[in-house]
């Protein structure tokens, strides 16, 4: 034990001291939130105006176009061919929207004609102007009394509601769509946690393999406690850029709400959230956003964060360090970065039958693909996650944990008896007999 925590010092501290560890743990967190902040500069930023000459020749339609942020719609002083003709910087213009006859005779008696291609945003604000315009006239043409309200009151949006009975009798707001976010949430980052990681292995010890610094360490101290030293301390590593990132990403979440709806924490809405029995928020809400965000928190509310948080942390570190073995095996069993394509591949065509085995359970998570990937070791990390909030009874989670370390033991030891041989063999690639014949060693 005294060798095994030694190395796992030594493997934690040089890559927690490497720049690379320091940039990315800083980098990651910044990268998450400037992509979802993104839209909202963007949109604050704005773009630049459009200007559209309206030849309108029935001189019905012009008066429905008004100027907005993104557009601006003047009258065509010329003809659709003198425009042309002018070119863009001459004309002033970015477009030209001609309307030769009536639309209801004829709808494709509309055209916009531009000096480049134009977004599609242009003609979709046109073409909804126009036929709301002429759905309006449409309904008139029937001379039915308050047509118009009649068919805006005949329209009905249902929603139903999902509700989970609980052992006390009581009835708790669940959605599904919630659910699948979740669990696809954790499932990609376990996924992406894992193949990260045990890759990390896999190159530590091929590295130190090529370098001869294994032998030295071998004369030393055991193999066995070399691969669980190294497995260990990487997944500290692991564990501690997680909590870093979650921590950074916190931060810089507060501080990005601070920068963008600032207005939310004046004195004003401070006061507001005081006489108020939620939050300052609502002053800028109006009632429809303000129930949403309320359905919203009571869905959130309705869920075990507290189980799912303790289940993922157990997952993931029984798939880490069962794939995290496999790769040590696998780098100790190569001398060159070429030569682990030939072992790696049925380790990655496991990992990806895992993941879409998970995403193909996520509207099934009690079905036959689903249960029995959530007990298959291989994959039950991936696909655990996709099942859990979906309230998966407790023996089954417990079974599929016990079935997961017992297969990273079983592998560790079989992988520890490859790994004593392979570590210190070079120039070749072993044959699966010399493999099992490793095994058999005493």
């Amino acid at each position: 034990m005294n060798n095994i925590s030694t190395i796992i010092q030594r493997e934690y501290m040089i890559r927690v001291r490497k720049k690379s560890f320091l940039v990315m743990t800083i980098l990651m967190p910044i990268l998450f939130v400037g992509l979802i902040s993104l839209p909202i500069i963007l949109a604050q930023i704005g773009g630049d105006t459009k200007t559209i000459a309206i030849a309108d020749r029935t001189g019905e339609y012009e008066k429905l176009f008004q100027d907005n942020d993104e557009f601006r719609f003047i009258h065509a002083e010329k003809t659709v061919d003198e425009y042309r003709k002018m070119g863009a910087d001459e004309s002033g213009i970015d477009a030209v929207l001609e309307i030769r006859q009536d639309l209801l005779q004829d709808p494709e008696a509309v055209a916009i004609y531009g000096y480049k291609q134009l977004p599609s945003g242009v003609s979709d604000h046109i073409s909804s102007i126009l036929s709301d315009y002429l759905s309006d006239r449409k309904m008139e043409a029937y001379n039915i009394p308050n047509i118009k309200q009649i068919i805006a009151d005949s329209k009905v949006k249902l929603t139903v509601n999902t509700y989970k009975w609980g052992e006390d009798g009581t009835n708790e707001r669940t959605s599904g769509e919630l659910a699948m976010g979740i669990s696809m949430m954790m499932m990609l980052v376990i996924f992406m946690l894992i193949m990260t990681l045990a890759g990390m292995v896999q190159a530590g010890v091929l590295e130190e393999k090529k370098n001869r610094i294994m032998e030295v360490m071998v004369s030393s101290t055991r193999p066995f406690d070399l691969m669980m030293g190294k497995i260990i301390g990487i997944g500290l590593v692991g564990i501690t850029q997680l909590i870093c990132w979650g921590l950074l990403t916190s931060l810089l979440f507060i501080i990005a709400q601070f920068a963008f709806l600032g207005s939310l924490y004046s004195p004003e809405a401070l006061s507001q959230m005081q006489a108020s029995d939620m939050t300052g928020m609502a002053s800028s809400m109006n009632t429809e956003s303000f129930a949403d965000v309320q359905e919203m928190m009571t869905l959130i509310s309705g869920i075990n964060f507290g189980e799912l948080f303790i289940m993922f942390f157990l997952f993931f570190i029984g798939g880490y360090l069962l794939y995290s073995s496999i790769f040590a095996v696998i780098g100790s069993m190569v001398s060159s970065d070429e030569d682990t394509s030939q072992f790696m591949m049925p380790v990655m065509i496991i990992m990806m039958f895992g993941f879409y085995a998970a995403y193909g359970s996520m509207n099934n998570p009690e079905g036959a693909l689903a249960f029995w990937c959530s007990m298959i070791p291989f994959t039950s990390p991936l696909v655990m996650m996709v099942r859990l909030p979906y309230d998966v009874p407790l023996w089954q989670e417990l079974l599929s944990l016990g079935l997961l370390y017992g297969t990273f033991v079983l592998m560790t030891w079989i992988g520890a008896k490859i790994y004593r041989v392979g570590v210190l063999m070079y120039g070749k690639k072993p044959s699966v007999k010399e493999i099992i014949r490793w095994i058999s060693y005493k």
